[in-house]
């Protein structure tokens, strides 16, 4: 049987197609009602459309009739051999739906769902891809074109170039600069253009890569040195120059570009510079024009030509500045400076003092006002008497590192600004900069006041408090070592080795005490020794005269020699306690670390005296070792 909706699918074809009237006719014959004319359907379907007036509703209503019967619903869905499933009604939702069904009854649920992601997710850095846009990375290993992009070396030269049927010149030199660019290695030369040469010029060699005279490779930055010659596509140049940044750019990569050369003229550049400055008016009158005007003046019974007026007319603005010193040789005088000006439209002088901040002199720095300087300064007795103007000074007179008089006072010129150097080199060929004199002051050096001697009574920390404040407290005292170590006397035997022979059988007792790094010196009786026995040197803190330190626990050990009270006292042993004490701090007592002796004792391990299973003796031990060259003292060989 076929199913139901192939039916009804047929049954409705058949009956449009027979039937030739509307949309409306074919859906009554679908859902089994009794067709109506056409008129009057037409007529139902044209009705007033309720969203927009005036437009007639065209005709695309719900079928009427029995839904059950013939109605296909939405959720109606078909499967081979099993028929109509309405998938509304399946099986239950599942829990994943449900949870997304509980989500979206909340409006704000994306958000609060991005927020979740954001503090579940482990805090880590970003990645340099996450940062960085792909079209802004600079790679690790940066390319030419990348790293001397827009980089250009710049070399100044020029070639000769030979004219033919020329009465002015015979050849001629033209200027050229080499463009080198860095990014590609290519090469242009440009051409300085010159005013009415009547030669093309500007581009002279297009951008790309030259290949060298000699066909090995292209022509690069180190082809171009100052004074060389380069030859490109059979045509030589001389180099004669580069700017600041090619200068630059080859030192730093150790590149030696050689010294700039003035560059060369010929002939047709020396005549057309002289022309156009003589267009200009900048050519001298010769003597015979000025002689001939001076003689018309005359002749027409014109003054003469003021000298003060030209000389104003000529130097008016023009300023020589120097910078000078006075040293004051009065009691208590210090070195003042100044500044020395010197006006060239009428030869006078002004100067100031160059004051420094919170230098505590007064405001006003006017110690010479405007008015001419005299190299001798006198007083004239008789008013009216002629007298000599003690000589003037003019700009000659006026040299860096020469003194001049001004009033009395030796003022020392040491150096001046770049107008006054270039005035004087044009002047009289005078370099002022080679005379320049340095006058920085050497930075204080405060010595501090030794403190004076200890005088043997009390503790040198106490009178050394009494030096360094008015109001004295007590030395402060390591707590800590006073806690962990007080009670502990380390004692040490000693005999005395000045050379005498009734001291050698006098024996003492060294006894150190940590807490407070003192020490004592007791002289132990000796029968019919001719010396008394007791206290040999007070407790208290002794000086090594060897080092100028005070007493430590590593310069006491067996077999060294110390000196107290300007006695040599030989160190012969040390008590167990002593021996216990100095070995349970071997990093603080080298002497008493049993592995550092063992080390020492490596190089001896081949000798046959230390074969012996019955032991060798000290004695013949520390002879063993010193003629391999290991040094012992006798407190590593009782720790040994």
């Amino acid at each position: 049987l076929k199913p139901l909706w192939l039916k009804l699918r047929g049954t409705c074809s058949a009956v449009s197609r027979r039937a030739p009237f509307g949309l409306d006719h074919r859906l009554h014959i679908c859902t089994g009602s009794s067709p109506t004319r056409p008129h009057q359907t037409a007529a139902a379907m044209m009705k007033k459309s309720s969203s927009l007036p005036g437009i007639m509703m065209l005709g695309c209503s719900k079928p009427k009739g029995n839904d059950s019967t013939f109605g296909k619903k939405n959720t109606l869905g078909f499967r081979l051999q099993h028929g109509a499933v309405d998938l509304h009604f399946g099986g239950p939702s599942s829990s994943e739906a449900l949870n997304a069904a509980q989500l979206l009854r909340n409006p704000g649920w994306r958000q609060n769902a991005h927020a979740s992601d954001a503090l579940n997710r482990p805090a880590s850095s970003p990645a340099l891809e996450d940062v960085i846009p792909k079209n802004v990375r600079h790679p690790r290993v940066a390319p030419a074109w990348l790293k001397h992009d827009k980089q250009v070396l710049r070399f100044y030269g020029y070639f000769q170039e030979h004219v033919t049927e020329s009465a002015v010149e015979n050849s001629r030199y033209r200027q050229v600069s080499f463009m080198f660019f860095m990014e590609d290695g290519t090469l242009s030369i440009i051409e300085t253009k010159v005013e009415n040469s009547g030669i093309p010029q500007g581009q002279f060699l297009k951008r790309h890569r030259v290949p060298r005279d000699d066909g090995m490779g292209f022509v690069g930055p180190d082809d171009f040195r100052c004074g060389s010659l380069v030859t490109i596509y059979s045509r030589t140049y001389k180099v004669t120059g580069c700017d600041r940044f090619t200068r630059w750019f080859c030192e730093e990569n150790g590149l030696d570009v050689g010294e700039d050369e003035p560059m060369v003229q010929d002939r047709w550049q020396q005549s057309y510079k002289f022309n156009k400055i003589a267009e200009k008016g900048g050519l001298p009158v010769t003597m015979q024009a000025q002689d001939a005007k001076i003689y018309c003046k005359f002749m027409t019974g014109q003054p003469p030509a003021d000298t003060k007026m030209t000389q104003f007319l000529l130097n008016d603005g023009k300023v020589l500045r120097f910078k000078a010193f006075w040293d004051d040789p009065t009691l208590y005088g210090a070195r003042v400076y100044f500044v020395v000006h010197y006006f060239l439209a009428n030869n006078t002088v002004e100067v100031n003092e160059a004051h420094a901040r919170n230098s505590g002199r007064d405001a006003y720095p006017v110690l010479l006002k405007r008015g001419p300087l005299y190299k001798r300064n006198t007083a004239n007795a008789y008013p009216g008497m002629l007298v000599s103007d003690g000589g003037l000074y003019m700009p000659e007179d006026l040299k860096v590192g020469e003194s001049i008089s001004v009033w009395g006072r030796d003022v020392v010129l040491y150096e001046c600004d770049d107008f006054t150097q270039k005035f004087y080199k044009e002047f009289n060929d005078l370099d002022q900069l080679a005379s320049r004199i340095d006058v920085s002051e050497k930075p204080l050096r405060h010595l501090k006041l030794a403190p004076p001697p200890h005088n043997g009574i009390g503790t040198e920390e106490d009178s050394l408090i009494n030096c360094e404040m008015i109001q004295p407290k007590a030395h402060k005292q390591d707590l800590a070592k006073l806690m962990v170590l007080s009670g502990e006397n380390l004692r040490f035997e000693a005999k005395c080795v000045n050379g005498e022979a009734e001291d050698e059988c006098r024996r003492f007792v060294i006894s150190y005490l940590p807490d407070t790094d003192r020490t004592a010196v007791y002289e132990m009786p000796v029968r019919n020794s001719g010396h008394m026995g007791g206290k040999f040197r007070e407790k208290s803190r002794i000086k090594n005269p060897e080092t100028g330190k005070y007493f430590s626990l590593q310069d006491l050990y067996v077999g060294n020699t110390v000196t107290i009270c300007s006695q040599p006292l030989q160190i012969i042993r040390a008590d167990e306690h002593c021996l216990q004490f100095l070995e349970a701090r071997p990093d603080e007592f080298p002497w008493a670390n049993p592995a550092a002796c063992a080390r020492k004792l490596q190089p001896l391990f081949g000798e046959p005296e230390l074969q012996d299973p019955a032991g060798v003796d000290p004695d013949l031990l520390k002879e063993v070792a010193a003629s391999q060259g290991v040094n012992f003292v006798d407190h590593e060989m009782i720790t040994f």
